[in-house]
């Protein structure tokens, strides 16, 4: 793809957004390490402005609509939560007018934080077509431009991650990303490879994203209309991934895909919440969880040093996916 994202593009985004975002930190763990027999470096995109590494990509994207569109109205978005959040905050950091589409179902901490970087909230049916829908007609009335989860310059943004974790870390091994359209991942991929043409990157999903079934084919085995997912981690409850970006992930992702459940997640966030006093979401267990998985521990144990990308650290601490209702008897 000659249009494709490349390691200039994610540099350019670098320089552009760095005065404006965290250089988040990167954490290690001598108990985890025990854990699974490996080196690990948790790279704390909970820790990001707007508390997920969305605001990379957001902003990126903002700031060159802004570049060259003199006459940018204001800019519009669909999102779980998370993307929503970061396209408010860098609409506001932008000076740009936003609205933003959320799901009826979406987490009301993301809703109250959009709402809080001051865009318009509006609610969708909680279904791929209903978001896109209600987005069409936002474009339509007010002639905003469309601030996607994964174009080139969202890539560009979230690939800025990986640039800064292989300056610290060059001799990195492994990097696992959890994946729902794949903008994170095929950002982090191309900068990745780029920088270290040795370093594997592999795919976190939840269970029934067939990601691997598809990447393996090389063909978009989904079926349609696309589907939101059953899964814990709403950051990541999109099946299938973008048009966009799964050419890229085909290309620079390895084909074995780390599927998480309900209760690899929780078992995740436990230890990162308990071990390294960190807020994390579900969507970034799902990482813990593959570093902690059998099919981790079976890999080539020439993989020695594994970068971890923890996404986000949004959600209602009312909704601990692990806390009961019940009262104790007593």
């Amino acid at each position: 793809m000659s249009c494709r994202t490349t390691i200039d593009d994610i540099h350019k985004a670098h320089e552009r957004i760095k005065p404006f975002v965290h250089r988040t930190p990167i954490f290690t763990s001598s108990t985890f390490n025990n854990l699974i027999g490996r080196e690990a470096f948790f790279k704390c995109e909970n820790l990001q402005k707007t508390g997920s590494f969305k605001a990379r990509g957001a902003l990126n994207s903002i700031l060159k609509l802004k570049e060259t569109d003199l006459d940018l109205k204001g800019v519009v978005t669909h999102s779980s939560g998370n993307h929503g959040q970061a396209t408010a905050w860098a609409s506001r950091m932008s000076g740009v007018e936003c609205s933003v589409i959320i799901p009826k179902k979406a987490s009301k901490v993301k809703a109250a934080a959009i709402k809080g970087y001051g865009a318009e909230l509006i609610f969708c049916e909680p279904y791929p077509s209903g978001r896109k829908e209600t987005c069409d007609k936002i474009v339509k009335e007010k002639g905003y431009a469309i601030v996607h989860t994964a174009d080139h310059d969202i890539i560009a943004g979230q690939g800025t991650m990986a640039v800064e974790l292989l300056e610290e870390v060059p001799d990195l091994d492994a990097i696992l990303v959890s994946a729902s359209g794949g903008g994170m991942i095929s950002g982090i991929a191309i900068a990745a490879k780029a920088i270290n043409k040795n370093v594997k990157v592999f795919m976190v999903e939840p269970e029934g994203k067939m990601a691997e079934k598809c990447m393996r084919s090389g063909e978009r085995l989904w079926p349609n209309p696309p589907k939101i997912l059953d899964t814990i981690a709403d950051g990541i409850s999109q099946q299938q991934l973008g048009h966009l970006t799964f050419p890229i992930i085909c290309d620079l992702v390895e084909k074995d895909v780390f599927t998480v459940g309900h209760e690899d997640i929780i078992k995740g966030m436990k230890f990162v919440f308990q071990h390294m006093k960190l807020v994390i979401e579900a969507a970034s267990g799902a990482t813990v969880a593959a570093a902690m998985s059998e099919k981790l521990r079976q890999m080539d144990p020439s993989i020695k040093k594994i970068g971890i990308i923890i996404c986000g650290g949004n959600f209602d601490i009312d909704k601990l996916p692990w806390f009961s209702q019940k009262e104790p008897k007593g």
